[in-house]
């Protein structure tokens, strides 16, 4: 059985889960991007993967004719429900955007999910065919270099008395089943992939799309007092978990 990449059976977790104001999208994402993207009032943006309408709810607040699109049923009816009719919603996979016309979009925000994407040269196809000539696509997405699903962690060397991050396999593309939200033994489960940095950066040449500014981002979080508190911080500063791309459409 082909296994499904949509978190929409665990949406009224994951939006309680996004509502936490100390998560990694309150204190990370979302002011870095609103910082980049600069968000103007005559601009079209989609949120793209929107999931329970997180980013497209600022997006909107801002005034922009704002789009929201994610393959699960069940988030887009969160998001309608929260952002009622100050978006426009659409449940479709992330690489079938026929419903909106070519060059049609201004700006594209892809936060946290083409990890989850299994079609995505087809996505970025697609995504370059709706924006405008200039037009800007801002990924956010987990570090390829530092967070390898099943193939990386923190570790200590006691030795030294440090923290490291143990990388087990970069370059070999990799898909791996995880589990939704961890600890509370749902056993619901999606699908991640990883790929190498040179893997996206050679798609997005073939897709037509320059690479305009990239970021890679730090956890915010500090360690609870302790022998390694000062070692653990020291290493959230130096590791980053988050990579942030724009590309602009050649």
């Amino acid at each position: 059985m082909k296994k499904e990449t949509s978190w929409g059976k665990v949406a009224n977790w994951y939006d309680k889960y996004l509502s936490d104001e100390d998560n990694y999208h309150n204190k990370v994402i979302l002011p870095n991007l609103l910082r980049l993207m600069s968000l103007k009032a005559d601009e079209t943006v989609l949120d793209l993967a929107c999931g329970s309408g997180f980013l497209t709810k600022v997006i909107a607040q801002s005034g922009t004719k704002t789009i929201g699109v994610d393959v699960s049923k069940e988030l887009i009816e969160i998001a309608k429900k929260e952002i009622g009719n100050k978006a426009t919603f659409f449940v479709s996979s992330a690489d079938d955007l026929s419903f909106l016309p070519d060059q049609t979009v201004n700006k594209i925000a892809i936060v946290l999910a083409i990890q989850n994407i299994e079609p995505v040269k087809k996505m970025l196809s697609e995504c370059h065919r709706v924006l405008e000539t200039n037009g800007k696509m801002y990924i956010v997405m987990n570090h390829p270099a530092f967070r390898i699903p099943k193939n990386s962690s923190w570790q200590w060397d006691e030795k030294n008395k440090s923290q490291y991050r143990r990388v087990v396999s970069y370059l070999s593309e990799s898909k791996e089943e995880i589990e939704m939200h961890p600890g509370e033994k749902s056993g619901e489960k999606t699908i991640s992939f990883h790929r190498p940095l040179q893997y996206y950066f050679k798609l997005f040449t073939n897709e037509s799309f320059t690479v305009s500014r990239l970021e890679e981002w730090i956890s915010h979080k500090k360690s609870i007092e302790g022998p390694r508190q000062k070692e653990e911080d020291r290493t959230r500063k130096e590791i980053p978990l988050f990579l942030f791309i724009e590309l602009s459409k050649k």
